[in-house]
């Protein structure tokens, strides 16, 4: 989610992580014991970003910075992220390149784009590697009227099929400055919690291991058929807030789209 998003959100106060009623589990690992805990990283990364908007971009600042090897792309190539990368240090691809040798491939493209990536884009790409997807669908404002998803399938679950890989569903609803703004040590009272859905569990600690390394906290939102939980205008999209206000924020979610997003 971009700076100038649509919904803005903010609660304060993060909590001790705990599993409620709705089976969402929040992890907070101890600055102590982070690299013995399950979602800890075990190594520096290859990673892929597609897409160099305000997410994608601070990824690729942030994750540079933490030692991990990215390559970015974008649709108007990589002569266009020069900037980008004189300032990182990343590597600028083709969005068919991208995803050679990764081991966590980052998906963050206007949702409307999604079916016009290239076919064979994770051709190349590591054993076992995640798939972040970070796409919201806004019908009105730019991407128009996708039928499938009007009829009940979550977007992220559209955007796997149109992938032809499992994905994980993390930083739709973060502002981008807060990734580079806001990260915390763990056990920080200030540290925010962000919402990760997806069928894939091998994948999605990953995914949650490298959101711990960049300073937040996350919380289990289910598989992907659940993750409409977080998508636009729910109440922990925009939320910038810890682990129990993100736990409750997801269950009190409802499955109905508001008029402002729908198509």
């Amino acid at each position: 989610m971009g700076q100038n998003s649509l919904v803005r959100r903010t609660v304060s106060k993060a909590g001790r992580f705990r599993r409620n009623a709705e089976g969402f589990r929040a992890v907070r690992t101890d600055a102590k014991t982070r690299h013995s805990t399950p979602h800890a990283l075990e190594k520096l990364m290859k990673i892929g970003i597609i897409g160099a908007g305000n997410i994608g971009g601070n990824l690729t600042r942030r994750l540079t910075a933490l030692g991990h090897q990215v390559s970015v792309a974008n649709s108007r190539g990589p002569a266009t992220l020069k900037e980008l990368v004189d300032e990182t240090g990343a590597t600028a691809v083709t969005v068919g390149e991208a995803a050679r040798g990764a081991e966590v491939v980052v998906v963050t493209v206007p949702f409307k784009n999604v079916p016009d990536l290239p076919a064979g884009l994770f051709d190349g790409a590591a054993d076992g590697f995640a798939v972040i997807d970070t796409c919201n669908y806004y019908p009105r404002v730019r991407d128009g009227r996708i039928a499938a998803v009007e009829e009940g399938l979550t977007e992220s679950r559209w955007t796997e099929q149109h992938l032809g890989h499992p994905v994980v569903k993390a930083f739709n609803g973060t502002f981008a400055a807060d990734i580079v703004d806001r990260p915390r040590p763990a056990g920080d009272p200030g540290r925010l919690a962000l919402p990760v859905a997806g069928d894939d569990e091998a994948a999605k600690k990953t995914v949650r291991a490298l959101i711990d390394e960049l300073g937040f906290d996350s919380v289990d939102a289910g598989g992907i058929d659940d993750s409409w939980r977080q998508q636009p205008d729910t109440p922990v999209y925009g939320l910038r807030a810890g682990t129990e206000a993100v736990v409750t924020a997801l269950a009190e979610a409802s499955p109905e789209r508001t008029a402002d997003f729908r198509g």
